[in-house]
């Protein structure tokens, strides 16, 4: 007869469904800003952007994308939970 394999000292507890969509959130932040910077700095150099422009224009890219896909991604946690 074997022995059940022993849990951590308090036991396996699941993520609060709020920190799951906090978590959601942040990867979808995390998958958006590199997305982002790929593709804003391929179409801020396709206008023609240099220097301050151009770091201005990839990083507004990066926040805005980044903010859609955490949003999408927030929700979608949420309704798993």
């Amino acid at each position: 007869m074997q022995m059940p394999v022993a849990v951590g000292p308090y036991g396996q507890q699941q993520p609060a469904c709020f920190d799951r969509i906090k978590m959601g959130f942040m990867m979808g932040f995390a998958v958006g800003m590199a997305a982002g910077a790929m593709f804003g700095t391929f179409s801020c150099l396709r206008v023609g952007m240099r220097g301050r422009e151009l770091m201005g224009g990839v990083g507004k890219t990066m926040m805005q994308s980044g903010g859609t896909f955490g949003t999408f991604m927030s929700i979608g946690m949420g309704i798993r939970c």
